[in-house]
């Protein structure tokens, strides 16, 4: 129907809202189309639908509002539009849930890796309280090249933090062979020299059946350190290029067991040879041993400045080895804003009052 040549039809009282707030040529498809287009990457499959439909409605209700300013095509694809846009949502948020699923997948294949390369040690291991932690620089990188062990054998209770050069899935083959080679090396040599000793060897196999500059500069920082089971009082470490432990008394009084002698990584023996020597010193009761790797030592705050760890835990008291690690997680994260730059292998033994 048509009044003064204008064509007339059914109005609604928020279409004449809408025409006065707006140009006479603008269109509310936009809106509508973006909100699918919102939801598809945010939301679930369900939700997504529901906003598609509500919003291909939407559209539809503005345009039979205003059937007597717009025109029928211009009507029709504004429609098409959204329902276009819609459909395309929907899609979006099918590949998004896919890679979510497979990203999952993912995530459980790598913790399950890190469960058995870096198990959790039980608690109390010979009278000694453990504790161990591995924090990947990454959210989505569970597993990477540091590592930790603890293992009882017939010498006492032996340990080993490492950090094997480099990154990704080599770094994480290489601490396989590492780790594996402690623990068999632990149960059978009399002296942490001899466990160093059949690292090196391990290291050597490995570097062999590389390519390129690994085959030559591999190389894994590590600290082993024994608690030998007939003198519990007696603390022995072996340190091979990486940072030193430290040892917190009861009392908040800390030492860096820092080497007599300086030794080069595991790994490179042909730069340089000599005999590896244990360091000995007296382990407390109620002290607390930490060992950790250089994710500790160089990580960052906003202006460069790196954790000091010595710094930092001097003079404070912790009642067990688990406490100490969750603190120590805690401030390096806190020190570096939430984004470390390395991963961090974090061993902490206490040896209990009265043993």
């Amino acid at each position: 129907m048509r009044a003064g040549g204008v064509r007339v039809g059914p109005r609604c009282s928020s279409a004449d809202a809408f025409d006065l707030a707006t140009p006479p040529s603008y269109t509310a498809a936009p809106f509508f189309s973006a909100a699918p287009l919102v939801a598809a990457p945010l939301c679930t499959l369900r939700v997504t639908v529901l906003t598609a439909l509500a919003a291909t409605v939407g559209a539809i209700w503005v345009v039979v509002c205003r059937s007597a300013v717009l025109d029928h095509h211009e009507s029709v694809t504004e429609v098409a539009t959204v329902f276009v846009v819609a459909l395309l949502a929907l899609g979006i948020n099918r590949v998004v849930r896919l890679s979510d699923d497979r990203l999952a997948s993912v995530r459980d294949v790598s913790e399950a890796a890190q469960r058995a390369l870096l198990p959790l040690p039980p608690g109390r291991v010979a009278g000694l309280a453990v504790a161990a932690r591995y924090v990947g620089a990454r959210a989505d990188a569970r597993i990477g090249g540091d590592l930790y062990a603890v293992q009882d054998t017939p010498h006492g209770v032996r340990l080993i933090v490492g950090d094997v050069r480099g990154k990704g899935l080599e770094a994480v083959e290489a601490a396989v062979v590492v780790i594996g080679a402690f623990r068999e090396a632990a149960e059978q040599e009399a002296g942490l020299e001899g466990v160093a000793a059949r690292l090196e060897r391990a290291l050597q196999r490995e570097g062999g059946r590389r390519e390129g500059l690994d085959r030559y500069e591999g190389f894994t920082t590590a600290v082993l350190a024994e608690i030998p089971s007939d003198g519990p009082s007696v603390l022995r470490v072996l340190n091979r290029g990486h940072p030193a432990p430290l040892m917190l008394a009861p009392d908040g009084g800390l030492r860096e067991l820092a080497p007599a002698a300086p030794a080069l990584p595991l790994g490179m023996s042909e730069v340089a040879s000599w005999p590896d020597r244990a360091d000995e010193t007296f382990f407390p009761a109620g002290s607390l041993l930490l060992l950790f790797t250089d994710g500790v030592t160089e990580a960052r705050d906003l202006r460069g400045r790196f954790y000091d760890a010595s710094a930092r835990l001097r003079g404070r008291r912790f009642p067990g080895p688990d406490s100490l690690l969750d603190t120590l997680v805690e401030e390096v994260g806190r020190h570096t804003g939430g984004a470390p730059a390395d991963d961090m292998a974090l061993l902490a033994v206490q040896r209990p009052m009265g043993a």
